[in-house]
């Protein structure tokens, strides 16, 4: 808790009473066809990618922030045309719940303050989008499913692949088995790091290392490319430079059996440049490489059938599907539960290393 604490007072988030230039209030005219959005902590993700997707969505659009930077204050207003009114700091958020140009409140976070703040954003009574993963323990993740049932408001996961068309023609398949039944699944992504940043990823509280920043995509990618859940769960954690992954893992590999038969592994690593996704079947095969990306997702198959529909960008369409889900009242595309059943799988992950067995996934 000690380095949760010291985050907060570094990145500002305990700042309280934030001062707003009046000279930067802009007019508020937004089509009443779009929901609002209010992004929770404003760090590269929110800036260069989930600002940017805001401009391209025809269903919802930013209206709002949460910040412990005021520094940042003005050049998100100055760009995004956010007023004054809609300016919220980590000690005032609560006021969102009186504010009607905000209607989902997105939380952008380090994964270990997910669950603090989600559940306050529950409260206010709007809609949560939570980003992966959705938190650092199966329990906190019970506890943002709960604050937003007790507040009756949706709970979406941002799992931007799961909406890529790519990756749905291969959900698809888990169903339709083309190539006839799926015997055994690889899902890896890593990248060859020498020198990583010192950053919140690289802290096991704050961040948890790469089997929590990338390992869910490997997780989520083995369960809806066979449309199973695993039952067992065998792994271990590899680290040539203790020197410089001091509190997380270098590489973890798995391996999750599933029912009938299915083998599947999995593997993160920051030694390794790889991103594929690749299942075997009974009369033949497909793939997607890289099936873990923000643009160039493709792959093909066996049978020559090529997959490389393409989308200007994937983060737009995650917000469209959910904020259009919101609106027309039906269930959303990776909900709460989605994002839970991930971090049971981590936390599995983490105890086989531990204990060096084989653990049986609850």
């Amino acid at each position: 808790m000690q380095k949760r604490r010291t985050f907060i007072k570094k990145s500002g988030l305990a700042l309280g009473g934030l001062s707003v230039l009046p000279h930067l209030a802009f007019k508020s005219n937004f089509q009443k066809q779009k929901l609002g959005v209010c992004l929770v902590g404003l760090g590269n993700y929110s800036e260069n990618l989930l600002a940017p997707a805001l401009q391209l969505t025809e269903h919802c659009e930013l209206r709002g922030i949460v910040t412990g930077s005021p520094e940042k204050i003005p050049m998100w207003q100055r760009k995004h045309g956010i007023s004054d009114g809609n300016v919220y700091n980590y000690d005032n958020m609560e006021g969102i719940a009186n504010n009607a140009d905000i209607d989902v409140i997105y939380i952008v976070l380090p994964t270990g303050l997910h669950s603090e703040y989600a559940i306050k954003a529950a409260d206010t009574g709007k809609h949560v989008w939570c980003e992966k993963p959705m938190a650092k323990t199966a329990e906190e993740c019970q506890a943002i499913i709960n604050a937003c049932t007790k507040n009756r408001v949706k709970l979406a996961i941002g799992y931007r692949m799961q909406h890529e068309p790519n990756t749905r023609k291969i959900i698809e398949w888990s169903k339709t088995k083309p190539f006839g039944a799926i015997e055994k699944v690889r899902a890896d992504v890593g990248w060859n790091i020498s020198n990583p940043p010192n950053t919140w990823r690289m802290d096991a509280e704050l961040g948890g290392g790469l089997i929590y920043d990338v390992g869910v995509y490997c997780i989520n990618a083995l369960r809806y490319t066979t449309g199973m859940e695993p039952l067992t769960v065998t792994a271990h954690h590899e680290n040539t430079r203790p020197k410089v992954y001091k509190e997380v893992e270098e590489t973890t590999l798995f391996n999750l059996d599933f029912p009938n038969g299915i083998r599947t592994s999995g593997k993160t690593t920051a030694a390794e440049n790889i991103n594929i996704l690749r299942t075997e079947c009974q009369n033949g095969w497909y793939e997607l490489s890289p099936f873990q990306a923000y643009r160039g997702v493709k792959g093909k198959a066996s049978d020559g059938t090529f997959l490389n529909t393409y989308i200007e960008n994937q983060q737009a369409r995650q917000m469209d599907d959910d904020a259009l889900a919101i609106m027309e009242n039906r269930p959303l595309m990776v909900p709460g539960v989605e994002g839970m059943k991930d971090i049971v799988i981590v936390e599995a992950i983490n105890e086989s290393a531990r204990k060096g067995e084989t653990i049986k996934i609850a």
